[in-house]
């Protein structure tokens, strides 16, 4: 499975952005998809995952309410949505998949992941 993160960039605070990761090489809807993010100096940690039909969401729990993830699964892509930025939502964001929902919060089980892109909210 091949995945393509794309969508980052600048925002003031209080802005939205949304990545895209786009999905190759094995039947998209088979997939639980993640995003996760690493701020310099820090661990990479869990941000938000979905199930394989987009119908279970799972965020944590400090971007719950201003972040939003979402699949479409005829075009391979799932999306976070982000908006009310924070600067301490600065870190390159990394999509990543794997087969089961079972912890889905933890990063080890994502057999799949894609190569980052940069968030980078000013103050």
């Amino acid at each position: 499975v091949q995945l393509q993160a794309y969508g980052g960039g600048l925002v003031q605070t209080g802005g939205s952005l949304r990545l895209s990761c786009a999905a190759s090489g094995r039947a998209f809807s088979t997939l639980v998809m993640g995003w996760f993010r690493q701020a310099p100096g820090k661990e990479r940690e869990f941000v938000a995952a979905v199930s394989w039909s987009g119908g279970t969401a799972y965020y944590a729990d400090s971007v719950k309410g201003r972040f939003t993830i979402s699949r479409d699964n005829a075009l391979n892509t799932v999306y976070l949505q982000m908006d009310s930025l924070k600067p301490e939502d600065t870190a390159v964001y990394y999509c990543a998949a794997r087969s089961s929902v079972q912890s889905v919060r933890s990063k080890t089980g994502y057999d799949y992941w894609g190569q980052g892109t940069q968030v980078t909210v000013s103050s």
